[in-house]
């Protein structure tokens, strides 16, 4: 009989600890899903906002009536394919609406639809230090053409022109800086989940041999982190908070590509350490003929060091 107790007594022990392990290995998949899965979201959603914002200053640079040159003989040519514009410089608000019609052009990674409207008063001028932008953002639906998957945009912005001075005038004045502020865009994923994630940062603009380089920080302080971009609820309806720990550096050079810089994201089940401007092998790299990698990484629940690498 106490030979049994204790076989018993073994047996119990034997699967506690392999129900433990398994628990442990289950919650390790987990994390890489929910890791990997926001991780890329982050991405999809900082790349393409700032992509916004590059339209804005565009569409900004194209009529006299928003940003203070003496005449408006220049077209828009630098305007994507997918947009087309209407402009209201009678109101007060002034307005310019940017349609997203849905086309492919060439080279593109992704299809746009949807509008956003950018207003500013009517006595502003986007050239002058301090001039503030409000961006509202309709309905915009972002979709890769890799795997057909999207992203769903509402909300409004400000970007304050900091500095001063118009991008077209880059070259002679050297940097130009941004600030760019929300405090809630509703992100709806391919799953159907809607969150609302905030937003606070700096864009430095800079001119090189190369072209304009755009160097982005992160500007908010959240529960004692700092240097914080975005902020709220990821699609598992789980806290995040991401800040920038090196700069994130878009190149016109690299048509106008994210080349590098290294988000944290914090708050989650683990800190998740992602570096960008990688090759498929995890190495950085510069101006790829083809698709630019980020770097995941994380420690899971058994201590081990994970590493996923996925393109963006």
């Amino acid at each position: 009989m106490k030979k049994k107790i204790q076989f018993l007594l073994a047996a119990s022990i034997i699967f506690a600890a392999t129900f433990v392990a398994c628990k442990k290995n289950s919650n390790d998949v987990d994390y890489a899903t929910e890791l990997s899965a926001h991780s890329d979201d982050q991405s999809r959603f900082s790349n393409e906002t700032d992509a916004l914002a590059n339209d804005d200053n565009n569409a900004l640079d194209g009529y006299v009536a928003f940003n203070g040159r003496l005449s408006s003989t220049d077209n828009i040519a630098s305007l994507p394919c997918d947009a087309s514009i209407a402009v209201d410089s009678i109101s007060n608000p002034k307005k310019i609406t940017i349609t997203y019609n849905g086309t492919v052009c060439p080279g593109a990674l992704r299809t746009r639809q949807g509008v956003v409207v950018l207003s500013m008063p009517l006595g502003t001028k986007w050239k002058d230090a301090g001039a503030v932008l409000t961006e509202n953002i309709q309905s915009l639906k972002i979709t890769r053409l890799s795997d057909n998957k999207s992203i769903t945009i509402n909300g409004t912005r400000t970007i304050t022109n900091v500095s001063g001075g118009r991008i077209r005038d880059l070259a002679t004045l050297g940097t130009i800086t941004h600030t760019i502020a929300s405090s809630g865009l509703t992100v709806t994923f391919d799953d159907g989940s809607q969150r609302s994630w905030q937003v606070n940062k700096k864009r430095v603009f800079t001119y090189s041999t190369t072209g304009v380089v755009i160097t982005t920080t992160g500007l908010g302080t959240e529960g004692g982190y700092v240097g914080v971009s975005e902020w709220g609820l990821n699609r598992f309806g789980n806290p995040f908070v991401t800040s920038i720990t090196q700069p994130m550096v878009i190149r016109q050079d690299c048509s106008f590509r994210l080349t590098s810089g290294q988000v944290t994201h914090n708050r989650l089940a683990a800190t998740a350490v992602v570096t960008f401007g990688l090759d498929a092998t995890g190495n950085a790299t510069s101006c790829p003929s083809g698709v630019y990698y980020f770097k995941l990484v994380w420690t899971g629940v058994n201590g081990v060091v994970r590493t996923v690498i996925l393109p963006y």
